[in-house]
Formats: structure tokens, C-alpha cells, sequence
């Protein structure tokens, strides 16, 4: 039997992190994390800064896009196309959700009336 641990830690959606600190907390390496900014999938706080910080909200994305890349093999260029395919459907769920909300439920009808 196989035992994973995981490490989790509650952060602050507002806080900074360093290029090296999310490195450490999304299992990518920072040459990877530099590719990704490169491509737009996330973007450092300020862009002209010397030395790259995020917010801490972006450690997910990352997650997700370390086991992506683990998984599947992808580039940078294919996990940009992978993250923008699943954010565009977790936009489309919510948009569908918002409209089940709004809409009356209408009776099923029985197809066998007895």
C-alpha cells in the first residue's frame, strides 16, 4: 500500500511570493516558472521589477500546471493552451450554473402515465 503525504499550508491570496518561493511551493523549476511568465500564463506583480514576485493566488495555477507537464509532457507553449482551455471551461460551468439558478424549474414529464 502506497502512502502520499501532502503538505498543505493556507496562504494569504494577497501575499508575496518570490520567483524561488514559488518554485518551491508548485514543484517547478524557475527556468519553467520564467517560460510560463514568457508565455502569459501568469504574470509577476510588476513585470519591470528586477527580480520577479507573485501573488500567492497563483500556486494552483502552477500546481496545476507542474502536473500537466509531468503527466502529459507538455512545453510551455502546450501548458499556455492546456490552462486557457481549462480556465475557459471552469468560466462556462459558472456561466452555466448562474443560468441553472435563473431558470424556472419546469415538471418533468412521465413517459409512462399509469
Amino acid at each position: 500500500m502506497k502512502v502520499e503525504l501532502t503538505e498543505i499550508s493556507w496562504r494569504d491570496a494577497q501575499q508575496v511570493l518570490s520567483l524561488a518561493q514559488l518554485a518551491e511551493l508548485s514543484g517547478l523549476r524557475e527556468t519553467e516558472l520564467r517560460e510560463l511568465v514568457d508565455c502569459g500564463v501568469i504574470d509577476p506583480i510588476d513585470r519591470d521589477a528586477g527580480e520577479p514576485s507573485f501573488r500567492a493566488d497563483c500556486i494552483f495555477t502552477m500546481q496545476t500546471a507542474r502536473r500537466l507537464h509531468k503527466d502529459f509532457e507538455l512545453d510551455a507553449h502546450g501548458l499556455t493552451l492546456a490552462l486557457a482551455l481549462l480556465n475557459r471551461i471552469q468560466d462556462l460551468e459558472t456561466q452555466l450554473s448562474e443560468l441553472r439558478v435563473q431558470q424556472p424549474r419546469r415538471p418533468r414529464k412521465k413517459f409512462l402515465e399509469e
